[in-house]
C-alpha cells in the first residue's frame, strides 16, 4: 500500500482519523456486545463540528480482540453498526471506517495496526485524502504516532488510557482532555 509522495497533495480533502474505544466511545475492553457501545462525553458534538468543518471522519482502530478469539469478525461489525446507528441519529456519518484484527504475537506482524500506517494509507486512497493536512486522534500513543510518517498533527485525548499515555508522549504531540477540546483546537489551527 506504499504511495509515491507527493500523491496526496492538491485540493485533496484533510481527514480526521479517529482510534474508536477510549477516544470516542468508553473504553471497554474487547468490546462485542453491541448494547456497550456509549459514547464519551462530547464526542458526538465533536463529531459534529468535525463533519460541519469539512473534514473527512475516518475511524481507524486496533481490534486484536478478534485475533486473539475473544470475538469475531461478525461481532466487530454488530459494535460498528450500533456506533453508525448512534451517530446517524444526530446526523454524523463516518466517511471511512478501518481496522485491523491482528495481534503480533498469534498473527505476525502486519501493515494495518497501528501505528503501522496501513489503515491509514488504505482510506486515503479510497477516498482521496490529503494526509499531510490531516490530523490523528486518540487515547493512545500509538494512535497519533501516524502523524510521523504521514505528515499531519496528532492529538493525544486523556478519555480512555490517555492520562497513562501521556507520559511517554513525545513533546511534539498536542493534548487534549477529550475530542471535544481536540476538534476545538483542530478546528481553530485550520482557519
Amino acid at each position: 500500500m506504499a504511495q509515491s509522495e507527493g500523491a496526496f497533495s492538491g485540493h485533496l480533502r484533510p481527514a480526521v482519523f479517529l482510534d474508536r474505544d477510549g477516544t470516542i466511545i468508553r473504553e471497554a475492553d474487547y468490546l462485542a456486545d453491541p448494547q456497550g457501545v456509549v459514547l464519551i462525553p462530547g464526542a458526538m458534538e465533536a463529531l459534529e463540528l468535525l463533519q460541519g468543518g469539512g473534514f473527512a471522519l475516518v475511524l481507524v482502530t486496533n481490534q486484536s480482540g478478534i485475533a486473539r478469539g475473544f470475538f469475531d469478525e461478525d461481532e466487530y461489525r454488530a459494535v460498528a453498526r450500533r456506533l453508525d446507528e448512534i451517530l446517524a441519529s444526530r446526523g454524523v456519518s463516518l466517511d471511512a471506517s478501518r481496522f485491523c484484527p491482528h495481534h503480533p504475537s498469534i498473527s505476525g506482524d502486519c501493515s494495518c495496526r497501528k501505528p503501522a500506517t496501513g489503515m491509514h494509507r488504505d482510506a486515503a486512497l479510497a477516498l482521496s485524502l490529503d494526509l499531510t493536512h490531516s490530523w490523528f486522534v486518540g487515547d493512545r500513543v500509538r494512535d497519533v504516532l501516524p502523524a510521523l510518517e504521514l505528515g499531519g498533527e496528532g492529538i493525544l485525548v486523556r478519555t480512555g488510557y490517555g492520562s497513562e499515555e501521556e507520559k511517554i508522549l513525545p513533546r511534539s504531540f498536542h493534548v487534549a482532555d477529550d475530542l471535544l477540546e481536540a476538534a476545538h483546537h483542530i478546528l481553530a489551527r485550520n482557519r
